[in-house]
């Protein structure tokens, strides 16, 4: 993959810890009590979901996640109106966080509103998604309902794979974004598209990594973690 200018973002957990983030949404709904389920651990971050048990706020799924980018000087940046932002990371997906046919999102970029309250929503969501039979990681443009790229899960899970998204966060029509990912020094996915909307919300747009899954697809659900480390983000635009 190309190689990013000087980062104007990074989350280095040994230095860093989970104040990398602006927000830790580790089992918000206190389901799970004295269990961490998020947690810097050496040089990566380690997400837990465990089921049954794991809860979110919203009784119909789980969530284990972290949001947003933490400046050195403590602030957090979030993406604005028009701007072209590159983010990277390295992912270790496990065999047990399978594809399901209800949402399994592991990453999402959200179009946030003042305060983090209701009205928000994701307008890039990459998932493990169920499908015609097939697993999938795919990168869906939730708001305009277009399936950006789609490649098969089995051959990237438990291994170390790397992630790549640049996107223009604009309404549509000038919204886009290109997705590349690759596997042992192979591209397996590297697709582009257009037209989007991909507008921010009134408090920009904040990414977001982890386990966020339905309760609905029970029989592929068990407890499951992932691994994430090298992430890093650059407006390039």
């Amino acid at each position: 993959m190309a190689e990013d200018g000087p980062a104007t973002w990074s989350a280095d957990p040994r230095a860093d810890g989970l104040g990398a983030f602006a927000g830790v949404e580790d089992d918000r709904a206190g389901s799970h009590p004295g269990v961490r389920h998020i947690r810097a651990l050496g040089t990566m971050y380690r997400f837990d979901v465990h089921y049954p048990g794991d809860v979110d706020t919203y009784p119909d799924r789980q969530r284990q996640e972290v949001r947003g980018m933490r400046t050195a000087d403590g602030r957090e940046h979030r993406v604005a109106a028009d701007e072209t932002w590159r983010f990277a990371w390295s992912w270790y997906l496990t065999r047990a966080l399978r594809a399901t046919t209800g949402f399994t999102h592991v990453q999402q970029f959200f179009a946030s509103v003042p305060g983090s309250g209701p009205g928000g929503e994701p307008v890039l969501v990459t998932s493990l998604r169920r499908r015609g039979g097939r697993d999938l990681l795919e990168l869906n443009a939730i708001r305009s309902g277009v399936i950006v790229g789609a490649t098969d899960l089995e051959p990237l899970c438990s291994r170390w794979i790397g992630v790549e998204i640049e996107a223009r966060f604009s309404a549509a029509p000038a919204g886009r974004v290109r997705w590349a990912v690759e596997a042992g020094g192979r591209a397996v996915s590297d697709v582009s598209r257009d037209g989007l909307d991909l507008r921010p919300g009134a408090a920009g747009i904040s990414p977001k990594w982890g386990i966020y899954r339905s309760l609905k697809d029970a029989s592929r659900l068990r407890d499951a973690h992932l691994l994430i480390k090298d992430l890093r983000a650059h407006r390039t635009g």
